[in-house]
């Protein structure tokens, strides 16, 4: 789904990404660890479109997307979420759903007045998903809740709604676990994995948590110093001594 071809980001002297190649496997729940500073978010943010690689190149399902800005990678079906949720605080959970897809007819003035039937339908088809992913993701009884209100938890579930909206094909995850108690991580993980299994979506995370790593991920890439230090199951990935060396030297390595 997505392939990291050689790709390097300078900020000036420093290089955050240092000739980085990795793959994203469809249908998978890829884990992306490592050290602070070794260089995950910036390639979160470059597959995402906010950062442009200094050089190398980003795939989405075969097509360079290196160039795109984020609406269009959205388009293209890739989607993202944040460590610190980015919900619209003064609409109610609802509202939050119901204005994620792209392109609704009701958006068009003119639909409005020489199309009030198509767009009632659109809506009412709107609403019943709405409804639909609130009911997966446990929160019916907040509809009308305005997002400020919610958990630090229920804000990443709403993020994760989001998500579901768009149908995407990939979903960046970044650092789901940060904030959420224990319980409602839980359930958040677990409907990571139901969202996977039953809905074939493809997801990459960034996590610090090993146990949710291993409990999600199929395949976990391990970054340290901008570069793929790794690879392989968690088992395999937390026995590597070259893992335990960068997390416990703060990412120095050996090449």
């Amino acid at each position: 789904m997505i392939a990291v071809e050689n790709v390097t980001l300078r900020f000036g002297g420093v290089t955050a990404v240092d000739h980085c190649s990795l793959t994203v496997a469809t249908g998978k729940i890829t884990g992306l660890i490592g050290p602070n500073g070794a260089g995950k978010t910036s390639l979160f943010n470059i597959v995402a479109g906010r950062y442009k690689p200094s050089s190398g190149r980003v795939l989405l399902d075969g097509e360079d997307i290196s160039g795109l800005p984020p609406h269009r990678r959205f388009e293209k079906g890739l989607l993202r979420t944040f460590q610190i949720p980015q919900e619209f605080s003064r609409l109610t959970v609802a509202e939050n759903l119901a204005m994620v897809p792209a392109g609704q007819t009701g958006e068009q003035v003119w639909a409005r007045w020489f199309q009030s039937g198509r767009v009632a339908a659109d809506e009412a088809a709107l609403m019943e998903r709405v409804t639909e992913v609130m009911a997966f993701l446990r929160l019916s009884h907040v509809a009308d809740e305005l997002a400020s209100n919610l958990s630090g938890g229920q804000k990443k579930l709403l993020e994760l709604g989001r998500t579901m909206m768009a149908r995407p094909k990939i979903v960046l995850l970044d650092e789901i676990g940060a904030g959420v108690n224990k319980s409602l991580l839980a359930e958040l993980a677990g409907d990571i994995k139901r969202l996977n299994t039953e809905q074939g979506m493809t997801f990459f995370l960034i996590e610090h948590d090993m146990d949710l790593i291993a409990r999600l991920c199929d395949h976990v890439i391990v970054m340290a110093e901008g570069r793929v230090l790794t690879q392989g199951t968690a088992a395999e990935v937390k026995q590597d001594q070259r893992v335990l060396d960068a997390y416990l030297g703060g990412g120095r390595v050996s090449a």
